[in-house]
This record gives C-alpha cells, structure tokens and sequence, in this order.
C-alpha cells in the first residue's frame, strides 16, 4: 500500500529513468491481480439526451448546438450481438444523465439481452447516472452486473462547481456506489485527471478514496477541454495537475497499486491525447481493459463529451486495431466476461456449496 507522501511524490515526477520504478511496480501488481489478460468491453452509448448542466462534459443540457438521440431497443441489441460477434465479453450501455430515459425500458433492454442467446453470455454495465434507487433494484433483478458511476472529484467545492446537483437531487454519488454494492453490483467509479481547479492534494485525495472503495473497476482519465462549455475557459488554479497523458498514467499506476484486483482500462481519452500510443503506454502501465465503441456511426459523432475523440473507424476498425496493440504487447485478449473478483470469489463458493 502507497502511503500519501509516495503517492504525491510519484504524482509530482517527472524523471523518466525514477517513473520507470512506478511503471515496473504497476506492471507486476497488474500481473499478480488480474494476470495478462485484456478484456475487451464493447461500449454502447445509446443515448446522448442529458438534463445536468456539468461545466466539463460536450453533452451537457445548455449545448444546444447537438443534436439528440437515443437508440431503440433494437438498435441497442443490434451493436451488443456486433459485440459478441467480435469476442467481446462485456456490453457497457451509457448514456447522458435522462429522466425520460424510462426505468422500464431500460429493464426491457437488458432482459432482452439476457435473453437472447447471441448475448445471454455477455456481461452488462449500465452507466446512465444518478437515478432512483428503485431504478437500480429494477436493473439489477432483470439482470443487470454493474453499474458505473465516476465520482470525477472528491473535493465538495470542486464537484458542485464542474458538476452542479440536479433539481432536488443532491450528488452523493459515494452513498450511491455503497448502495449499488450492496444490492449484488460490480461497482465501477474514477475520476477526471487535471480538470481545472484540481491540485496534487486534491488529485491525491481522489486515489485515496479509489483505495477505500475498492472498486470492481476503475475509470480515469484526463481532462480534454469542450469548446461549448464552461469550464473550456476557466483559468488554472495554483498548483494546477496538469490535463496531461503522462499524469493520466501516474494516476492509473497509483491506482493499480491501491486497488490490485480492480479491472482498469486504458481509456479512450489518453488515447484520443496520445494517439501513437495511448492504449499501449496504458497497458504497460498497469491497465488490463480495453473498451472498443460499438455504436452505430451514425450515433457516434453525437456522442461528444469531448471534441476528437478516439475510435472513429467503425467497431470492426477500431477492434481489430486494438487486437493488434494488444498482441503487440505481449498480452493477449481475453476470454469470458471479466468479473471482479468478488464475483469470482461468489461464483467459487457457490460451486463448493453445490
């Protein structure tokens, strides 16, 4: 366990020759935890219609300039067969934050998909926001695995300034994951790297929270800067981390180090920053998921939370492409669904009962 003085030293390196100590120390904590597969989760945004006003995020309810959509039921089990199609062992479905997106539809959408022998072996995360608690019990008895819901900061000010609450719903989004574990969920949470107004402290308090949590997966990357919102031009505050693919990285191996078990993909936004070798310096550096965009094209370009964003060649492109870097890598892609450990430890003890 890193104590907070490494993790703010690691944080502030910049010696490459010092940080291949952390990348080292990643590496073999990545091996030991979760071996050298990568899993391959096929990520479905199905809709991007959004009521919340984050100062961060291209989908936010004031963009009026972006056009809305949200796919049908067969459109969305349509792209997760395309998933399975390609070795995929996880569907993700994820959305902007939408009221109007019914709670039963949505159980109609995964119990279609548990049904449907082409995705029946799939695991499926939702991440469609803050809802109901009721919302996530319905989605969690039709079948539904896990459920991602990033923190994006731990600091209070921070957070009600880059993710303002919703009309009487507050932004506990910790009780919330708490919540969601308690009723049979693998937890996915993380945060934005170098969002404006975040420093070494507050980025260190964020890992430390990851540490707590021990969550089934983590997700984390840096802050990539939307023309049509408001924190695009915010100033940066004193000791100001950077918005930078290598700061993305220190975090990711940090967390690796916490958090040894968790399922940690190298992100589309360090590679949307760092195209040549994003997925690959994040595979190195403690990742163990790849998550390719199975959205139909024509959906895809309307998903922009940030501008630029990586995987525009269509699902069969972008897998192959990362097939490649995968295998490139030493590594290979993985089998079956890729749970957590505390499914495995579930599924196991099941079995000696039985």
């Amino acid at each position: 366990m890193l104590s907070r003085r490494e993790m703010l030293r690691w944080l502030r390196e910049d010696d490459p020759a010092r940080l291949e100590g952390l990348w080292s120390r990643a590496d073999a904590a990545r091996r030991r935890g979760v071996g050298d597969a990568v899993h391959l989760r096929g990520l479905i945004e199905f809709s991007n219609r959004c009521v919340r006003l984050c100062a961060y995020c291209g989908l936010r309810a004031g963009n009026r300039l972006l056009a809305r959509y949200r796919m049908s039921g067969a459109q969305i089990l349509a792209a997760a067969r395309r998933a399975a199609r390609l070795g995929m062992g996880t569907v993700v479905l994820q959305s902007g934050e939408d009221p109007s997106t019914e709670a039963a539809w949505l159980a109609d959408v995964v119990r279609r998909l548990k049904a449907d022998p082409a995705t029946a072996p799939l695991a499926v995360t939702l991440s469609v926001g803050e809802r109901d608690e009721a919302d996530y019990a319905l989605w969690r008895q039709v079948g539904a695995d896990r459920y991602l819901l990033r923190f994006e900061t731990s600091r209070p000010d921070l957070l009600a300034r880059i993710h303002p609450s919703a009309p009487g719903r507050g932004t506990g989004r910790v009780a919330i994951l708490r919540s969601l574990r308690r009723m049979g969920y693998e937890i996915g949470t993380g945060m934005l790297v170098g969002v404006p107004g975040q420093t070494f402290d507050d980025l260190a308090d964020d890992l430390e929270l990851l540490g707590r949590l021990d969550p089934e997966m983590i997700g984390l990357g840096p802050y990539i800067p939307h023309p049509r919102t408001p924190l695009a031009a915010a100033p940066p505050a004193g000791d100001q981390v950077p918005a930078t693919p290598e700061m993305a990285y220190k975090a990711l191996a940090i967390a690796r180090l916490l958090c040894p078990r968790a399922n940690i993909p190298a992100t589309t936004a360090v590679a949307t920053l760092d195209a040549r070798a994003g997925y690959d310096l994040g595979l190195a550096r403690g990742a163990n998921v790849i998550m390719p965009n199975v959205t139909p094209a024509r959906f895809r370009a309307l998903y922009e939370v940030y501008p630029g964003k990586r995987g525009s060649r269509g699902a069969r492109g972008d897998h192959e492409e990362i097939r490649r870097r995968v295998e490139a890598a030493g590594r290979a892609v993985g089998t079956g669904r890729g749970d957590g450990p505390r499914r495995i430890t579930a599924a196991v003890g099941a079995e000696k009962i039985a």
